[in-house]
């Protein structure tokens, strides 16, 4: 069981990190900052690519949770 949980929080580690490197470098706090345009929807690939990473963070969370508590 323990080996399961921790081949999950692999994938999961790999899969977060791409898909933060997918997002666009456009958002942000700086960029809301720095410009007039304060508040800007997401639209399309974009808005899946965010909604797979707020999926991926809460299952990175949960493993690393359950690897934790495996011990």
């Amino acid at each position: 069981m323990k080996g399961l949980f921790l081949i999950l929080h692999l994938v999961f580690a790999i899969s977060l990190a791409g898909l933060i490197l997918l997002q666009s470098s456009k958002g942000g706090l700086a960029s809301g900052l720095s410009t007039g345009e304060f508040y800007r929807s997401r639209r399309g690939a974009e808005r899946m690519v965010f909604i797979a990473t707020c999926i991926a963070t809460v299952l990175f969370l949960v493993t690393s949770l359950a690897n934790i508590l495996l011990r």
